[in-house]
Order: C-alpha cells, then sequence, then structure tokens
C-alpha cells in the first residue's frame, strides 16, 4: 500500500501516474529539468496554459514534493520554482517517453529509427 496526502495507492505506476496526471504537469516538469525558472518564465515557454491553471498545477507538484518553490522576500514578489531530487529520479522517464513520443514523427524511416534506440535503451 502507498500513500501520498492522505490517499491510498494499490500500485506503484497508479500513485505515479496520479501525480504526473494533468494535461499540462509533464509540460512543467520538461520546463524544470532545464533548471530553475520563475513563474513568468513558465507561463512564457508553455505555450497557451492560463494563470489558473498554472498556479493549480505547479500547487499540485508542489504538494506531491516533485518541485520546491522559493519565494524571495523582494518587491515585487520573485518566485522561482525547481525540481526537487524526488523530481529530478523523473529525468530518466521523461527522456524515454520523449524518445517513445518521437516514435510517431510523419517520417516513417525516423520513425523506425527511433523504434530501434527505445529498444536498445530497453
Amino acid at each position: 500500500m502507498y500513500e501520498l496526502n492522505g490517499k491510498q495507492f494499490y500500485c506503484p505506476i497508479e500513485l505515479s501516474v496520479s501525480i504526473l496526471a494533468g494535461r499540462w504537469k509533464s509540460t512543467i516538469i520538461c520546463e524544470l529539468l532545464q533548471g530553475k525558472k520563475r513563474y513568468g518564465e513558465l507561463k512564457k515557454n508553455i505555450l497557451n496554459i492560463n494563470h489558473k491553471m498554472l498556479a493549480e498545477q505547479l500547487r499540485e507538484l508542489e504538494s506531491a514534493g516533485v518541485i520546491q518553490r522559493y519565494v524571495y522576500p523582494v518587491v515585487p514578489p520573485k518566485v522561482e520554482y525547481e525540481l526537487t531530487a524526488l523530481g529530478e529520479g523523473l529525468r530518466p522517464a521523461v527522456e524515454l517517453l520523449r524518445q517513445w513520443g518521437m516514435y510517431f514523427k510523419s517520417d516513417p524511416d525516423e520513425s523506425q529509427a527511433v523504434a530501434r534506440d527505445v529498444k536498445e535503451v530497453l
């Protein structure tokens, strides 16, 4: 049995998917894999996300321990986000998902090359 924020899960995959579920969480994680980012940078780099959704997804990732929020006591307020050690642990999984997603490129030759690369990694 696994537990996160008072909710119980029977399978570690179920827990992982629960944490990463949502249209924008994987994109936020990909952005933060490149390093610490301010809220405005995330908003600018993630196309079509609105303020409410970005704030909500960041709060959920923070409560799961995937990201950490830093608030600096300055005016105007400065807030930065970065991955925690737990979030950094997603790097290999994100890379494999990126490679797997490239399989769906429109060029069949490239798709086959990607499929071979993914098989070699596994």
